[in-house]
């Protein structure tokens, strides 16, 4: 699958301690935090309901 690519431009300890989590969970740096952003995205929903894609972005 061909996924788009994305910059992300964070502080070098935020970077230090997704280091550590990657490797403490056994994953890398980019899955520990697609996994981070998954958590934060089903929280959101369950306070404030699901985000409709195509009613609520241009995709």
């Amino acid at each position: 699958m061909n996924k788009p690519r994305y910059t992300l431009r964070i502080s070098n300890i935020l970077q230090a301690k997704i280091s550590y989590t990657a490797n403490y969970n056994g994953r890398s740096k980019n899955k520990e935090i697609e996994y981070a952003i998954k958590r934060y995205l089903t929280d959101f929903e369950r306070l404030h309901g699901e985000i409709d894609i195509k009613k609520d972005t241009n995709f």
